[in-house]
């Protein structure tokens, strides 16, 4: 049943259209999105998220096509490009410029030239990513396709991810060919958008799962493994870039989450669906193109039966995916079933030891260990199980989660999402990183310089103060600093190190100091209002 103004009775589980923030004034239950994961899967902060991360370890990042903000880093892009080419003057890149608000490819435009963004008319003003295309597809019956894959956020603290062992395949409608500046606006050939190429003459729909302009991963995936293509190590590394992509994701959604649900106060816990669009290299190596914090789920596509007559046909390729996602990601979150999904959390912790990536994700068996279905009816769980199974292998890279929780612990007040500059200051102190060549005041104006200039970049204007993003590029600026000669990554992991130690011993000092006065008042209580102790009125001189 729907509510579309609302319901006042609570409910177990809130499925909303759009973002966390369709309904409000819910106080427990669970709703099926993040506060937040709306702003953080937009072209650019997504960009910037990835970024981040290919600062700190650029090998394990490179699934993500180099990437510039427009119009911020408009100069910047172009200085970059022509530096390039005058070291190396065979390389001829294409880049694809796509709109920070768009959908469906609306906007998306291929270009040659990096001036070529000065004279694309109103688009030039638009917030914009623009990256390296990637060249060399797979292709596919001489077409470009791309995957789109269905991760389940289940749980941020703990971080825990699914993966559906089964995706779509949507086709590109024209041959493929190498980007030429006669074909850079051949967009039934660059661009795999179901929305876009259902207009081409050439789409094809198709009942079958093997044949069509969309299709399913798996019958991709057999198709390649005809060819003899190593089909286990192409998941493992779909699996990888998954869990690296949440990975640079989780600290914004943590401070997110901790404004809009604070700590100590009621409220719902989240779960949420993700569209992951992947396109694989000639190679096989599969590439991050972006993610949709609102994946379509519509199972039928529109049939003109005549000029402006049209009729919604069943897609059973759809139905065959979505239904099954959307069926077993409430089977995942069912409140009846918590005990079951304890224990399979148990089971999942204690067997984080690297391995590869399982064979049931080829299997249609169910897990010895997956949550019990009391529905015997129901098949298996077509969600696998992704983070915390392979923890080990990728907590390494969680620096920015860490940076995030010292930075929610300075917020002070609860439900604020930037860092004040007494508050910054006390980070600095507490965590004692001020010393003779770094006083108080070039704390000050490291505060000022960092929070103005992302302030001026088009975040948030509503509330004043330090963003996570900028309290991140001051904590690199500091580690940089204070350790040399170690790489980035390393530099940091011992700032944030040295920082957990100074505030654990402040906290021991704070505990034993309640501890202390805790017990004095209780002695204190003990002397007064015994009556049978005999005890004088005036003060010991154990108390004095």
């Amino acid at each position: 049943m729907q509510f579309p103004l609302g319901r006042r009775l609570p409910c177990d589980i809130y499925w909303h259209a759009v973002s966390f923030h369709d309904s409000e004034h819910i106080f427990s239950g669970q709703v099926n999105k993040f506060p937040g994961m709306t702003d953080m899967v937009r072209k650019i902060t997504l960009s910037r998220a990835m970024r981040a991360m290919q600062e700190l370890f650029p090998e394990e990042y490179n699934f993500y096509p180099r990437s510039w903000i427009l119009p911020d880093e408009t100069q910047f892009f172009i200085s970059q490009v022509n530096k390039v080419k005058g070291i190396d003057s065979s390389w001829k890149p294409t880049f694809i410029v796509k709109p920070d608000g768009g959908c469906q490819g609306d906007g998306i435009y291929l270009i040659k030239n990096p001036g070529s963004i000065r004279v694309m008319g109103s688009t030039q003003n638009k917030p914009s990513v623009v990256q390296e295309y990637i060249s060399k597809p797979l292709l596919i019956d001489k077409l470009k396709f791309d995957i789109r894959l269905y991760v389940i956020l289940k749980s941020l603290e703990p971080l825990e991810i699914y993966i559906a062992k089964e995706g779509l395949s949507r086709f590109c409608t024209e041959p493929y060919e190498e980007p030429t500046q006669k074909n850079l606006h051949h967009v039934f050939m660059h661009l795999t958008n179901y929305s876009l190429n259902i207009h081409s003459g050439n789409f094809v729909h198709s009942d079958n799962a093997n044949t069509g302009s969309k299709r399913t991963f798996s019958s991709i995936l057999h198709r390649l493994s005809s060819r003899g293509m190593d089909i286990k190590k192409l998941w493992s590394d779909i699996i990888s870039l998954v869990i690296k992509t949440v990975i640079a994701l989780t600290p914004d959604l943590k401070v997110y989450y901790q404004a809009d649900i604070p700590p100590g106060k009621p409220g719902p816990t989240c779960f949420q669906i993700l569209g992951f669009d992947i396109l694989l290299t000639k190679n096989l190596k599969p590439m991050l193109l972006e993610v949709n914090g609102n994946p379509s789920m519509k199972i039928e596509h529109e049939q003109e039966l005549a000029p402006g007559v049209v009729e919604y046909v069943p897609s059973l390729v759809d139905e065959e995916v979505k239904v099954a996602v959307i069926r077993d990601t409430l089977r995942l979150v069912d409140p009846m079933k918590k005990k079951y999904s304890r224990k399979h959390s148990n089971v999942s912790e204690n067997s984080t030891e690297k391995k590869d990536v399982d064979d049931d994700l080829f299997s249609t068996k169910p897990e010895k260990d997956a949550v019990i279905n009391p529905e015997s009816s129901l098949p298996s769980l077509c969600l696998k199980q992704v983070f915390p199974k392979y923890a080990k292998q990728f907590n390494y890279l969680r620096l920015k989660d860490r940076i995030a929780s010292l930075f929610i612990r300075f917020l002070g007040i609860k439900g604020t999402m930037k860092l004040g500059p007494t508050s910054f200051r006390t980070f600095i102190r507490n965590c004692k990183l001020s010393n003779n060549s770094f006083s108080m005041a070039s704390v000050d104006i490291l505060y000022i310089d960092i929070t103005r200039r992302w302030n001026s970049i088009g975040l948030d204007h509503r509330e004043p103060g330090m963003c996570l993003q900028a309290f991140t590029e001051a904590f690199i600026f500091l580690a940089q600093r204070r350790f040399k000669s170690i790489p980035l990554h390393e530099q940091v992991e011992a700032l944030i190190d040295l920082c957990e130690c100074q505030l654990e011993t402040l906290d021991e000092k704070r505990r034993g100091l309640t501890e202390y006065r805790t017990l004095g008042s209780w002695q204190m209580d003990e002397l007064q209002v015994t009556p049978s102790s005999h005890v004088s009125s005036k003060p010991h001189k154990h108390y004095q």
